[in-house]
């Protein structure tokens, strides 16, 4: 599963930049921005029919 990680403008909440990740490298992801005091959103990432 892929989720896209928005990170979260410190003042006013609104995305700054956004990365889609694998399930495993969303727990990094959240270590460091906790570490850092960064506001995330985090939600399953949209797919795409093939």
């Amino acid at each position: 599963m892929r989720f896209e990680i928005m990170r979260l403008d410190e003042f006013d909440g609104t995305p700054v930049d956004s990365t889609v990740v694998d399930a495993a490298s969303v727990n990094r992801i959240v270590q460091q921005a906790a570490a850092t005091g960064q506001r995330l959103w985090i939600r399953p990432a949209e797919t795409t029919a093939s």
